[in-house]
């Protein structure tokens, strides 16, 4: 648990701070004052000042935000926006956040986006260097990835590929790289999926040795399992699934040299495109439980770096939380750029409407939809956090 922890505060700090580090640095670019960079949210538990800009640590840390020189004070995570004029600066106008042209307080407010996105970039790179440019997704919808080689698994064939593996059932002991077709059951061809689900079940309670092929390395190997004679509910007896699954290569030099870029757009896509097809039968059920189901927050990313690190196979870890990580920072790319006030988006959205209008927002009216948005956010958060609970729970 505590090493869970430890990993799941170090992931989310990266993302965060640098994030944090792109509104930050073009801020400096451009003159303005930075009073703050936080990490969390307030309450702040502890705070240290170098230079003219505090550096601390708040009480909620799925978050952050650096506090700008003449910006409304929701821009520091902090919901009062008062009664008085928001933007009261009595010195230093040359170096306050409100006065600076627009293009350069647009490009402040995109700077955390902007880092994000290279961020992933950068993150599937090492992820596609490590994994032999090689991944496997789950095929919950149609998408076709951008200048790669794709195969699907599992879909109209009956293919003998393990997509998944139950955690602590007993082909877990198998230790297998997956997807995995399985080959050969005691010697003999494996044949369909049909087929190895009716031979696994033939031999419940007995040993069987078992070859399969790792479609990622393409490696072939074997093992010994014992399949339960009393599988709990819907684990089945050796406790795999054969879900359709995705396997995008990219082999050619031009593929690989993209890959960090088009997997990241491409995730990104295939995300959008599974969330449509879940809003869709939300809708249809009448009830939010699918998008509900497929929607986590800290504690169900917590689980899930607790999940990761329970694999066997060191490599695997790695892969693997460098997958979530690059998938947590186009994410928070997306999240931040939407416009709901509070949010980067929202404050590039007022922008926008001052560069075509030519007038500044009302000061007093920003600040307030800002700690709307604010106190809105954290409500969402703290109802996604306990949708996490409940569902560990089950």
């Amino acid at each position: 648990m505590l090493v869970t922890a430890i990993v799941f505060l170090l992931l989310l700090s990266v993302l965060v701070l640098v994030h944090e580090l792109g509104h930050f640095l073009v801020a400096k670019k451009f003159g303005i004052k930075v009073e703050e960079f936080g990490w969390g949210f307030p309450p702040k538990l502890w705070g240290k000042k170098f230079g003219e800009t505090e550096y601390t640590i708040n009480l909620l840390p799925i978050g952050g935000f650096v506090k700008l020189y003449g910006e409304d004070e929701a821009g520091g995570g902090r919901i009062s926006a008062g009664k008085s004029p928001v933007r009261k600066v009595k010195s230093g106008l040359e170096r306050a956040f409100f006065t600076k042209p627009a293009w350069q307080r647009a490009l402040v407010v995109l700077a955390g986006v902007i880092m994000n996105i290279f961020l992933a970039f950068a993150i599937f790179y090492v992820y596609f260097f490590i994994s032999g440019f090689k991944t496997t997704l789950p095929l919950l919808t149609n998408h076709t990835f951008t200048n790669a080689n794709q195969v699907n698994f599992n879909t109209e064939n009956p293919d003998s590929v393990i997509s998944y593996v139950m955690p602590g059932s007993p082909a877990e002991s198998l230790e297998m790289s997956l997807p995995a077709e399985i080959l050969e059951i005691n010697g003999h061809m494996a044949g369909s999926r049909e087929d190895v689900i009716k031979t696994v079940n033939n031999n419940k309670g007995k040993e069987m040795v078992i070859t399969w092929k790792e479609i990622l390395t393409n490696q072939t190997k074997t093992g010994t399992v014992t399949p339960r004679a009393n599988p709990p509910k819907n684990e089945g007896a050796l406790g795999v699934a054969f879900l359709p699954v995705t396997v995008v290569s990219y082999d050619t030099f031009g593929q690989k040299l993209t890959s960090g870029i088009t997997y990241s757009y491409d995730l990104f896509a295939y995300t959008v495109s599974v969330m449509k097809s879940l809003v869709s039968v939300s809708v249809e059920q009448g009830t939010p439980a699918p998008v509900g189901e497929a929607v986590s927050g800290p504690v169900g990313i917590f689980n899930a770096v607790g999940d990761i690190l329970q694999f066997p196979n060191i490599q695997e870890r790695i892969l693997n939380l460098l997958m979530l990580a690059g998938a947590m920072s186009i994410s928070l790319a997306f999240f931040n750029v939407l416009p709901i006030p509070a949010l980067d988006g929202g404050r590039l959205f007022f922008i926008v409407i001052e560069m075509v209008t030519g007038k500044k927002v009302n000061a007093r009216f920003e600040s307030l939809a800002h700690a709307i948005g604010f106190a809105f956010l954290m409500g969402l958060i703290i109802l996604i956090i306990f949708s996490d609970i409940f569902k560990t729970l089950r």
